[in-house]
């Protein structure tokens, strides 16, 4: 698996190979399993890693096991090791995080709110680019 260098965000094809990976929060603990990818609507760049969030103490998505909730998290803020993807988030950010449909694309305002939960204010990164857009435009889409 190739490896974005440092402070550039990963390619379409590189954020997709991180699909089916354990994912690790800022502290090094597990969080989810990423499970794809949102990119922009306009541009195609990956936006979001789609997490699903695991049940039990352990945290961890094993085969057979039920997830309880699907978010993403800023691809920016993310990278990848052999067999694992880390994100800067810490665990509570990410677990309290709105809940998205994977299957759906993400609306300005959506994303709006998502860039706000993580604090990403509206004239930084993501939430910048989409604050532009008209109301109710799709700005993000499953990859």
């Amino acid at each position: 698996m190739a490896e974005a260098a440092a402070g550039a965000p990963p390619d379409v094809s590189e954020a997709r190979g991180w699909v089916g990976l354990a994912l690790d929060e800022a502290g090094g603990r597990p969080a989810g399993r990423v499970e794809g990818i949102y990119v922009d609507a306009g541009g195609g760049r990956p936006a979001w890693l789609v997490v699903a969030l695991a049940r039990g103490r352990a945290r961890r998505l094993w085969p057979g096991r039920r997830t309880v909730k699907r978010v993403v998290v800023p691809v920016r803020e993310c990278a990848a090791m052999p067999g694992r993807a880390w994100t800067a988030q810490g665990r509570e950010a990410i677990r309290s995080a709105p809940a998205v449909d994977a299957a759906r694309p993400l609306l300005r305002e959506h994303e709006a709110a998502i860039c706000a939960h993580y604090g990403i204010g509206p004239s930084v990164g993501r939430h910048s680019e989409v604050a532009a857009r008209p109301a109710g435009a799709i700005t993000a889409q499953p990859a």
